[in-house]
């Protein structure tokens, strides 16, 4: 492992930004939700919970393997020293029990650490044009031709057959600059309750941005998303939520748009200009202000903006409307804005699918929320993962030990099995500095 210069480490781990600091927000949280049991039990929900959440933040590639060394003393000491395990429960009862624990329970911590992270001015790193960008956008997490339960989509095939499937609509504070994403609570989308049709993106984009801003009602918010919400309700939603937005828009989908747009550009009505970097590619802005959305909302006016780059010979051309007035000295911040939707891919499904977090391994299904459940543990997951890498300074200082957050997993989650680990604080410096191994040598006694 190459050795990299190190900065000074503060005297302590951080009081907000740190993974003590978090597992015990999250811990707190848990054990505001209601038990599911009507009765006493060997282990307690916040325990199940949090050995979930374990199983997500060591990336271990299924229950079964968090199962097969729980019960060695090593590993349950490090579970009660970093995660507050007091009892660690099999996988048939994290299943059994999560799987009636209603995922909506499950927010709290998601909002907890956040609204924390805003209290103290920790995200004002993520402020651009003025509020926090929230790219939205759906993934499917479980797919199956068998297993299915009452709140599974259902896919009918030409062939007769039936596949099942749950997705869910992720909402992630993203910033142009940051390669940092800070999820928000994600929605599910699953057949509602007393529904006969399947749910969709669309209505599960209308629960979230309302559960959002209940939940954060004083925070300036601004979305970006894909065409698909480019419409009049989403809009006009948007617009009663005080939520600002970026929208990406085609000529394939929004034509009296862009038939608007054509013929003002033809009248002289739009202003823009070109620019050449140092980069060699050939930067232009074309824009509108106020102009209708389609002819079915001819009152409900939007800003539209135009960008194309030229590189290599190639052209490549994306359009968006906003709520931002737009003007020559904000129109490549604009554009940036807009094209910061792809991190919610490339830094979110990518890494969830590709980096260890097995987005796509099934790890249980249930009858009721497992499948929910678990997305949402390994999401949680991967907010104290990123907080940490935003701000924490050992987290950071671990991070460059190594070519790639998968190697640090598989660090991490060595020193976990085989060392009693007293803190959080004494495993980064372990990594940081070293440690002492010693000779491997069989118990013969």
């Amino acid at each position: 492992m190459k050795k990299l210069p190190i900065r000074p480490l503060p005297h302590s781990l951080h009081n907000h930004l740190s993974a003590p600091a978090l597992l015990n927000q999250v811990r707190k949280d848990f054990e505001k939700i209601p038990d599911p049991r009507r009765y006493g039990q060997q282990f307690s929900l916040p325990d199940i919970l949090m050995s979930g959440l374990a199983v997500f933040s060591l990336k271990h590639p299924s229950l079964l393997k968090f199962d097969e060394q729980r019960n060695e003393p090593r590993i349950r000491a490090n579970l009660k020293s970093l995660y507050g395990v007091e009892k660690a429960p099999c996988d048939t009862q994290i299943r059994e029990v999560l799987d009636r624990v209603n995922p909506a329970e499950l927010r709290r911590p998601f909002i907890q650490i956040n609204q924390r992270l805003y209290d103290q001015g920790l995200l004002e790193g993520f402020r651009y044009l003025g509020r926090f960008l929230i790219s939205a956008d759906g993934t499917g997490e479980f797919s199956s031709s068998q297993i299915h339960c009452t709140q599974c989509g259902e896919r009918h095939h030409h062939n007769g057959q039936v596949s099942y499937y749950h997705q869910l609509l992720a909402a992630v504070i993203v910033h142009p600059d940051r390669k940092e994403v800070l999820p928000l609570f994600p929605e599910a989308i699953t057949r509602q309750d007393g529904a006969t049709k399947n749910d969709c993106e669309a209505n599960a984009s209308k629960r979230l941005f309302k559960e959002i801003r209940e939940a954060f009602p004083d925070w300036p918010l601004r979305v970006v998303e894909d065409s698909l919400s480019a419409n009049g309700p989403h809009i006009k939603l948007l617009k009663e939520l005080n939520i600002g937005y970026i929208i990406s828009v085609k000529p394939e989908g929004q034509d009296s748009l862009f038939a608007e747009v054509k013929n003002r550009v033809l009248n002289g009505q739009c202003e823009e200009f070109e620019v050449l970097g140092e980069d060699k590619i050939l930067r232009g802005y074309r824009w509108i202000n106020e102009i209708p959305l389609n002819k079915s909302h001819p009152d409900l006016l939007v800003n539209f903006l135009d960008y194309w780059e030229i590189r290599e010979g190639k052209e490549y051309n994306f359009s968006w409307v906003t709520d931002i007035k737009l003007k020559a000295n904000n129109v490549d911040l604009v554009m940036k804005g807009g094209r910061s939707r792809w991190h919610i891919e490339n830094q979110v499904f990518n890494t969830l699918k590709n980096q260890d977090y097995e987005f796509e391994h099934n790890f249980g299904h249930g009858k009721l929320h497992l499948a929910t459940v678990f997305t949402m543990l390994m999401m949680l997951a991967f907010l104290i993962d990123q907080v940490q890498q935003y701000g924490c300074a050992f987290f950071q200082a671990a991070h460059q030990r190594f070519h790639s957050r998968t190697s640090l997993w598989i660090k991490i989650k060595g020193l976990f099995t085989e060392f009693f680990i007293e803190s959080w604080e004494s495993l980064w410096r372990a990594i940081i500095y070293g440690h002492s191994g010693g000779i491997l040598q069989p118990n013969t006694s």
